[in-house]
């Protein structure tokens, strides 16, 4: 990854910018320098399309609601909950809604220069799930905790804790990678360098 995220930071939903066009609400959670990828939370509220972005991918991912049912060149793809799906984003895809409004988690990132990666986890409450310096996590069901840790100026090691909400995002950090333990989902987005021949 091109932006190295030097601490953890914790991003909370309720602080996050909101747009709202045709039919969907839009959270941009954070982004790459000069936009070079974007993670976002759809409101999606009633059928209607998501807009293109040449050169990209986009992974969505279904976090509230049952069934989102994409659609472009004829072809359908349903989307259940929690199982992320990545496609071409250079031309716009229509959304369907068959089971009512969904809230999904979009990432869109230059094929030619990230490559994003979502896994859904469950938390442990014993063992944290550490977030490194090219992710970030996005709490999606239940509650958590974020513990991180860092030497000060006197070479004094410090931890700290702090409990996350959903939809707060963790944005990573090395070499002290904070960890986070809870009962719930967690999103995990990884943005890293695009495989090469």
């Amino acid at each position: 990854m091109t932006d190295p995220l030097p601490r953890p930071v914790l991003l909370r939903a309720g602080d996050l910018p909101v747009t709202r066009a045709g039919g969907r609400t839009v959270r941009r959670i954070a982004a790459g320098p000069a936009g070079a990828w974007e993670l976002s939370l759809l409101d999606l509220e009633r059928p209607g399309t998501l807009p293109a972005a040449a050169g990209a991918e986009r992974v969505l991912t279904v976090v509230d609601g049952e069934l989102l049912v994409l659609g472009t060149g004829g072809r359908e793809q349903a989307l259940e909950r929690h199982r992320p799906f990545r496609g071409p984003a250079d031309e716009p895809v229509d959304a369907a809604l068959p089971t009512g409004p969904v809230r999904a988690l979009e990432v869109l990132a230059p094929r030619e220069a990230v490559r994003a990666h979502v896994v859904v986890l469950e938390l442990s409450k014993k063992r944290p799930h550490p977030v490194f310096a090219d992710q970030l996590a996005v709490l999606l069901s239940g509650r958590a905790v974020l513990t991180a840790g860092g030497v000060t100026a006197g070479g004094i090691t410090e931890t700290t804790t702090e409990e996350i909400g959903v939809h707060d995002t963790v944005r990573g950090a090395e070499p002290d990678s904070p960890g986070i333990t809870g009962r719930g989902f967690l999103a995990v987005v990884s943005l890293d360098p695009p495989a090469r021949d």
